[in-house]
């Protein structure tokens, strides 16, 4: 056990050694703080940029879906091309599909937009419904949501690696010390106790409190962007109780049969605690209705009566 821990100690100490060198060396050269800010960017936007394009791919191939036409569905694709129109963006292509439950997706590979829709969606909700919700995912298109989305969790994990990075020299350090003293002493699953273990313990509830709060920014600016993708429906459409019927369809159609909730993408099933609210990528519907009732409310034409 000695040796053992002799070995973790020399292991750790030669990652914190070189660990610290790159450091130093990167200190050294960095450019001035608005130069280095502006390359640090720079790589993230193209990194997250790339990853979001093949991401995309990725997922569009995995679904399964398939092309529908014009000549299958004209009505539908007329439907599609007025929608465009009053949004001023080009007609995404349509895809079908067979979900888990009944979902819609607006995707955004290279090439042509595409939104995929689940076969479940034409027999369960009217016309002025999945006008409604097919407006909702030209609106996400419209706004680049899913690359903007993208581009904002590449910086912040940028920023996240920059961070860990500046203090590995430190974790390595207090992981060999911690893991090396608690073998020597024959007691390798007390580690933690040490001083040097509390040190790497502090360390790690530092980045994940960090990483934690990044997350839950991330998600919350997701939730954000439903509720403006629900508000650019409605005002195209002139129908926000049409879609907050849509989305009370969906939900009841994705309740869990045997206790098992499905992800979801129409306000996740069984969100009760706060946590799951917190790390949710989209709002409760019951948020959601009360928002599109308060924009039909709003909307609606009131006649004085002397």
């Amino acid at each position: 056990m000695i040796f053992v821990g002799v070995v973790i100690l020399v292991v750790y100490l030669l990652l914190s050694a070189v660990s610290a060198f790159a450091v130093l060396t990167l200190w050294r050269l960095r450019p001035d703080p608005v130069t280095a800010a502006i390359v640090g960017v720079s790589v993230a936007v193209v990194l997250g940029y790339v990853s979001f394009r093949f991401g995309t791919v990725q997922l569009l191939s995995q679904l399964d879906a398939r092309d529908m036409s014009p000549a299958e569905s004209p009505a539908i694709h007329r439907l599609l091309d007025r929608l465009s129109d009053e949004m001023g963006i080009s007609p995404p292509s349509l895809k079908v599909a067979s979900f888990s439950a009944p979902n819609a997706m607006a995707l955004d590979p290279l090439g042509r937009d595409v939104v995929v829709l689940d076969v479940a969606l034409f027999r369960l909700l009217d016309v002025d419904e999945f006008e409604a919700l097919l407006a909702h995912e030209l609106a996400h298109l419209e706004r680049k949501d899913g690359l903007t989305q993208s581009l904002v969790a590449s910086i912040g994990q940028t920023l996240v690696g920059v961070g860990y990075l500046a203090v590995s020299p430190v974790t390595f350090l207090a992981t060999g010390v911690a893991l090396g003293t608690a073998w020597i002493q024959g007691r390798p699953r007390e580690w933690h106790r040490t001083v040097p273990g509390r040190v790497r313990l502090a360390l790690d509830t530092f980045v994940g409190v960090f990483g934690f709060g990044f997350t839950v920014f991330i998600r919350s600016q997701s939730r954000k962007r439903e509720f403006a993708a629900d508000a650019r429906a409605a005002a195209v459409t002139g129908k926000p109780l049409a879609l907050a019927s849509a989305l009370r369809k969906l939900e009841r159609a994705a309740q869990p049969r045997w206790g098992m909730s499905p992800l979801w993408v129409y306000g996740e099933v069984g969100m009760e605690d706060p946590i799951s609210e917190l790390l949710s990528t989209h709002p409760s519907t019951d948020e959601r209705v009360e928002r599109l009732a308060a924009i039909a409310d709003e909307s609606a034409t009131r006649i004085e009566v002397q």
